[in-house]
């Protein structure tokens, strides 16, 4: 078993698997705390802006305590390894983007790669590439933030804080809808869900 640091772990241990990824999601949350000399956030005290859907999102909850049940973790649909991070108290924020390269397969781990998530690999190329894995995050573990990611301080409007509005019945299914997400459909009350969506392209 390879030493992993103990908020690392938890980070494994939320996201269900060691991945690089979700090392990539790890290293940035470092490089947020370190940048702006803060800990993890107890309630909305820091605000992250993630990019991407990937694994890395996992390790930013779990290190910086930026959540979507608590308002602090908005994803933006941009397909970039990219996190902004922003302190409330201070003011100031960050933006990291990854730059450097995840270390590269051979073609023989890729065909084991290939074998594992196709659902065809034996118990034994499962243990191969999960040893492969846990190298390549080590590596990642190693590499110092500045060959990994682009970091700039930035400046950020913060977002308000989260909202709790009263709830209305939807008059179609019965079911409750916060009164800022309803709508009405002929007269009466509507949720999303329930509403015919009408578009001319735009």
């Amino acid at each position: 078993m390879i030493n992993r640091p103990a908020d690392y772990q938890k980070a494994i241990e939320f996201h269900g698997h060691c991945c690089p990824g979700l090392t990539i999601g790890y290293l940035a949350a470092k490089a947020a705390i370190e940048r702006l000399d803060v800990t993890r956030s107890e309630d909305e005290e820091l605000v992250a802006i993630v990019e991407s859907d990937g694994c890395g999102i996992d390790a930013v909850q779990v290190l910086l305590g930026c959540t979507i049940g608590k308002g602090n973790l908005i994803f933006k649909d941009h397909g970039k390894q990219a996190y902004t991070i922003g302190n409330r108290q201070t003011g100031k924020a960050v933006r990291i983007v990854m730059t450097g390269e995840v270390i590269p397969l051979s073609a023989e781990q890729d065909k084991l790669k290939r074998a594992v998530f196709g659902g065809e690999a034996t118990a034994e190329q499962e243990g191969a590439w999960h040893k492969i894995q846990e190298e390549r995050t080590a590596r990642m573990l190693a590499t110092p933030f500045a060959d990994l990611f682009k970091i700039v301080d930035v400046e950020l409007k913060l977002p308000s804080e989260a909202k709790i509005f009263n709830s209305v019945i939807c008059a179609y299914c019965g079911e409750k809808v916060m009164e800022a997400r309803a709508r009405l459909q002929d007269g009466k009350i509507a949720c999303l869900a329930c509403t015919e969506d009408y578009s001319r392209g735009w």
